[in-house]
């Protein structure tokens, strides 16, 4: 399991419970939370909270009630600053904000949300949603538009040097080839847990919140990831609920059973060795899926509250999947996701062979390759990681058809060391390094099987 241990766990959760400490210190990067946007007050006429044929201000389409009652995503100094330190008090470090595409009603508050989570030392990844004639180009412009138009801010989350985003749906469209062009932009994330489904995406994530009571596929999706540089990020829920949201629904409820729910489905995530926890949600009331506080006296018997959740009763009870959530993101920590940090970055040799470029090292594909210049050692390939990365280790591959050859190669000026590609093992070979540079420098200085260097793919990880 990728974490940290359990005493630097325990300390990161004392200084997030200590008075006067600074929550933002001990936030997890590793712990995201699908945030939704999509609400209007009565100004608005009550967006979205009358979903279900319902009547705001008290009779709302939801089976909780908020604390705030039905705001408005748009009150950034009252309602989303509330949420920015809630969301500090749970220690998650990302929220993953819901977009409807450019020009929706989402687009027009992110600036403002962006500037409220920059305050908490909160970064902000996104919930590409599927809005009405999506498609996977559609898809790689509104990358590049929101890389364009937010990447700058403070709060815009980037995982080595890149941004992240989730597509909701992605099994709605069948080629998602386009993405390659963002690869060394994005970490984009399929909902999906079916391997065969994740062509050209940087890893994968769930999100539904019945689904983590069981985590169908998820240790296999796990491994997956982890034997293919993709980043794991499965989601946990606390509960479902949606009859007051889609009243006559058929969708089962998942009962929260006073926590253990949200607990079971951390505790599958954790020995899924998930690189990221994603929670759904911070905020979708419709569904019940709640870990924004929910009001101990409602307006009406109608709604449920979270009385009884880990002991809790009362307004204490109101947080107490916020504190829940702290204690869970400890035990995931805030290391850095093992994830191939040298995929899709820009590379340089000092030579190659026409038809094998530099760019062949990091494109993902194992079946291509670089070779550089023959009989003309030393030779040089260095990948620029964007900028300084913590780098725990590197693998280095060849095609899986090859046979067996070795290459001397130094890492970052170390000394240059033999290394065995052998096909029985997969023609991978892993080197411990100890570095924080922004370029990841292999020199090649000898090849048993060929007169040049030579590489079909670079990874580094954090650890």
């Amino acid at each position: 399991m990728r974490r940290i241990s359990t005493f630097l766990a325990a300390l990161l959760l004392l200084a997030a419970t200590l008075p006067g400490v600074a929550h933002a210190a001990a936030l997890s990067s590793r712990t995201h939370l699908f945030y939704y946007p999509w609400y209007g007050g009565s100004s608005t006429g009550y967006r979205h909270w009358q979903q279900g044929g319902h009547t705001p201000p008290a009779d709302v389409g939801a089976n909780f009630y908020p604390v705030l009652g039905p705001y408005d995503s748009g009150d950034f100094a009252g309602a989303v600053e509330q949420h920015m330190r809630w969301i500090e008090q749970s220690g998650a470090g990302v929220l993953v904000y819901s977009w409807w595409g450019q020009g929706s009603y989402e687009d027009g508050l992110a600036a403002g949300v962006l500037e409220a989570a920059a305050r908490h030392g909160i970064r902000v990844a996104w919930h590409l949603e599927p809005y009405s004639g999506r498609t996977a180009a559609s898809t790689v412009a509104d990358v590049n538009y929101i890389l364009g138009r937010y990447g700058s801010s403070p709060a815009f989350y980037r995982e080595g040097g890149r941004g992240a985003f989730y597509v909701f749906e992605s099994l709605r469209i069948g080629d998602w080839t386009a993405l390659d062009q963002v690869r060394s932009s994005a970490i984009v994330l399929a909902q999906t847990t079916d391997t065969s489904k994740v062509a050209h995406f940087g890893g994968m994530y769930t999100y539904d919140a019945i689904a983590g009571a069981t985590a169908p596929g998820w240790r296999e999706a796990g491994a997956y990831c982890e034997a293919n540089g993709l980043v794991w990020a499965p989601s946990v829920g606390p509960g479902y609920v949606d009859d007051r949201a889609v009243p006559g629904n058929t969708t089962p409820t998942l009962a929260r059973d006073n926590g253990a729910t949200y607990d079971r489905e951390w505790q599958n995530a954790l020995s899924s060795q998930a690189d990221w926890v994603s929670v759904t949600s911070f905020n979708e009331w419709h569904e019940g899926s709640v870990i924004e506080p929910a009001s101990s006296s409602p307006p009406s018997g109608a709604y449920e509250t979270f009385s009884g959740a880990y002991g809790t009763s009362g307004a204490a009870s109101e947080t107490a999947y916020l504190d829940r959530t702290r204690y869970w993101a400890a035990q995931l920590g805030g290391q850095p996701a093992s994830v191939n940090l040298a995929q899709g970055r820009p590379v340089t040799a000092s030579g190659a062979q026409g038809g094998y470029p530099a760019g062949n090292a990091v494109d993902g594909n194992a079946s291509s390759y670089w070779e550089s210049a023959n009989n003309a050692f030393p030779q040089t390939l260095t990948v620029d990681l964007g900028a300084p990365a913590a780098v725990g280790r590197v693998v280095l591959k060849l095609p899986a058809s090859w046979g067996r050859r070795t290459q001397t190669i130094a890492v970052n000026g170390g000394s240059p060391t033999g290394y065995a590609f052998d096909p029985a093992t997969g023609n991978a070979v892993t080197i411990p390094v100890s570095a924080a540079d922004r370029y990841l420098r292999l020199t090649f200085t000898g090849n048993t099987g060929w007169p040049a260097g030579q590489v079909s793919e670079v990874e580094a990880y954090a650890s």
